[in-house]
């Protein structure tokens, strides 16, 4: 393994197998949990990541792992998820996945900059600004977090009133 945290041996033999099943690895985390140890691998794709598609990666990575020991022989528990909403936003693919969400963008020059995401590519991502697009590059950003938004019942109905 040489210098290679855990971590990164994970990710290296773990991406691959999640990449077989058509989705990204955006994470792997490894936790005591009492006795046990916890494995979270966190899976995402364009267009969502359906319970299916949760247990065929479940299946696949627990086959890997079966094959190698970056597990040890201690017992562990494997969690297969998608990301929540509070995850940043840092690569394309984040911002490209959270089209139409409300976020809140860091800036490094330490400015914040709210809007509804219009559309993202490899280079920026277009955000609605109180009605006026604006066009921010992934070199100036450091992050971004959707923001939960809550609706009236009488919004989500389609009711005026």
């Amino acid at each position: 393994m040489g210098s290679a945290s855990p971590r990164d041996h994970l990710m290296k033999i773990l991406e691959p197998v999640v990449g077989a099943e058509g989705l990204d690895l955006e994470d792997v985390t490894v936790t005591q949990a009492g006795k046990r140890r916890l494995l979270r691998v966190i899976v995402d794709r364009d267009g969502g990541v359906s319970l299916d598609d949760v247990a065929d990666v479940s299946q696949a990575v627990s086959t890997a792992l079966d094959g190698d020991d970056s597990m040890g022989q201690a017992a562990y528990t494997l969690e297969v998820s998608s990301p929540g909403v509070d995850r940043p936003l840092t690569e394309p693919r984040h911002w490209r996945r959270a089209a139409k969400r409300l976020v809140k963008a860091e800036m490094r020059d330490g400015a914040v900059v709210e809007g509804r995401i219009l559309a993202a590519d490899e280079s920026g991502v277009d955000i609605d600004v109180e009605g006026a697009a604006r066009r921010l590059d992934y070199e100036d950003l450091t992050r971004g977090r959707v923001q939960v938004e809550f609706r009236r019942l009488d919004d989500v109905d389609g009711d005026e009133g």
